[in-house]
């Protein structure tokens, strides 16, 4: 019996796809709120260039550092800050030589309204708002680099009364998007694309006044023999990654 040519390039594209996907595994990423437009983006581009899948969960560092030391399920941790993936390596809660600084943040003091919040951010030091949102500063890395902020302005007292507290940035920002704050500290991710704020009028904040905002990943001992943890940290060293990272006004 003769098989003809199109059925052997058939039976060989469906041994090919059937290995692809032997191979493709899941990863539980526990992802800063801060890096949740970027990383979205990223991972369209990591599933579509290397079959893996990556499944997210966004919050503040704090939090996930409580729930990675209680044994939740994740396999690799994208931190808002240095200092809490360092912990988790002396802990040995990380596969060895994993962590590296995959951002450097920058902060934004932001209003949802055009022309609100000027250039230098004197909008602060008028204090004429009624409240100014900031992530919390004891779980939330851009909420400590906000009181930072206020500190070095010599302004903490005068705005105590005022602050209103996201449990993560996430949450900050929507005080401020929905009306609930005038203006607050967001991380500039939040409304920049590719060179621009997208809505709104923002303060890029000088990095001379908060502490670097280093944000370190790591893979976690559960993601030791997956993968697709190893590949998605190789993945946000490469170029593809680096471009989008910088495109949500971070630095690498």
């Amino acid at each position: 019996m003769r098989i003809r040519p199109s059925c052997l390039a058939a039976t060989a594209l469906a041994s090919l796809f059937t290995f692809n996907t032997a191979w493709a595994e899941e990863v539980q990423v526990a992802v800063a709120a801060n890096f949740t437009a970027p990383i979205q983006a990223i991972a369209k581009d990591f599933e579509k260039d290397t079959g893996h899948k990556l499944v997210a969960a966004y919050g503040a560092t704090g939090q996930f550092y409580a729930q990675i030391s209680n044994g939740a399920p994740f396999e690799v941790f994208l931190a808002a800050d240095d200092s809490t993936p360092a912990k988790l390596e002396q802990e040995n809660a990380i596969v060895p030589g994993s962590r590296f600084t995959y951002a450097i943040g920058t902060l934004a003091l932001w209003s949802a309204t055009p022309g609100y919040v000027d250039g230098n951010g004197e909008v602060l030091k008028h204090n004429a708002f009624k409240h100014l949102s900031i992530a919390n500063p004891k779980t939330a890395p851009y909420g400590l680099a906000a009181t930072q902020v206020l500190a070095k302005l010599k302004l903490t007292e005068a705005t105590r009364p005022k602050l209103v507290e996201g449990q993560n940035i996430t949450q900050a920002f929507q005080f401020v998007s929905t009306g609930n704050a005038e203006l607050g500290f967001v991380a500039l991710s939040q409304i920049y694309q590719d060179g621009k704020v997208t809505s709104g009028s923002a303060w890029i904040v000088p990095a001379s006044l908060h502490a670097p905002i280093r944000q370190d990943a790591v893979i976690l001992e559960k993601g030791r023999n997956n993968p697709a943890a190893k590949a998605l940290v190789d993945y946000l060293k490469g170029p593809k990654a680096a471009a989008v990272i910088k495109s949500y006004g971070y630095e690498i």
